[in-house]
């Protein structure tokens, strides 16, 4: 297909797929002339991904680009590929605290994915921008008096056991590399307002099995 033929059919305007052929977000076309390229199902996918990364993700370009070159390393797994794009979505702002607060919220933290069974250990712990936030976010809630330890922790990290096999089971049902790496950053950022709606709507409803009709 043709360029204008390629903007079409995904929605990204000509200039811009020739902004990303330019950044080498998207690989080049196969030349039929000097100044014309033909361009496949695999540009179309590919646009798909970037799209995703950028739009969705609200990654730099920059930060796309290495994130779409870790993609095509044959030398990685499957699961780091898919790593590579989740990981570099942006992150909450750290910050920074180092205090007995947050070295408990830390503690508390590697004890959860202990009982959980899951593999952050170490470096690969502190390099994950997840990592980092739980931490934080633990820490927030001890330094407003909140409970937050492994038992209140627990319940929470279950559930999301069970949320990662429903996104996994989705993100293996694309039928390409690419298409699969694209519904992780999607289901990612797309279905986190889901969750958070859907949390909300039960504590509306719990809340009402629980005190409706009661005064304090």
């Amino acid at each position: 297909m043709r360029l204008a033929e390629l903007s079409e059919r995904s929605g990204v305007s000509t200039a811009t797929i020739k902004y990303y052929l330019r950044e080498g977000l998207l690989q080049p076309g196969h030349r039929t002339s000097a100044t014309q390229a033909e361009y496949g199902e695999a540009h179309l996918r590919r646009l798909r991904l970037v799209r995703a990364l950028i739009q969705i993700g609200r990654m730099p370009v920059a930060t796309a680009r290495e994130v779409i070159t870790a993609t095509e390393d044959e030398s990685l797994d499957h699961h780091m590929r898919l790593g590579a794009a989740t990981w570099a979505l942006p992150e909450a702002p750290g910050t920074g605290d180092e205090d007995a607060t947050h070295q408990a919220a830390r503690a508390a933290v590697e004890a959860l994915l202990d009982r959980l069974g899951w593999r952050y250990e170490g470096a690969l712990a502190e390099y994950s921008p997840a990592y980092r936030t739980l931490v934080d976010s633990v820490a927030a809630l001890n330094r407003l008096g909140y409970p937050c330890d492994l038992e209140h922790l627990l319940p929470y990290g279950r559930l999301a056991a069970e949320l990662a096999v429903a996104d996994l089971d989705t993100v293996q049902e694309q039928p390409t590399p690419d298409g699969q790496i694209e519904a992780a950053v999607a289901l990612t950022v797309l279905y986190e307002p889901v969750l958070l709606s859907l949390r909300r709507l039960a504590h509306a409803e719990e809340s009402a099995r629980r005190f409706a009709g009661r005064t304090p």
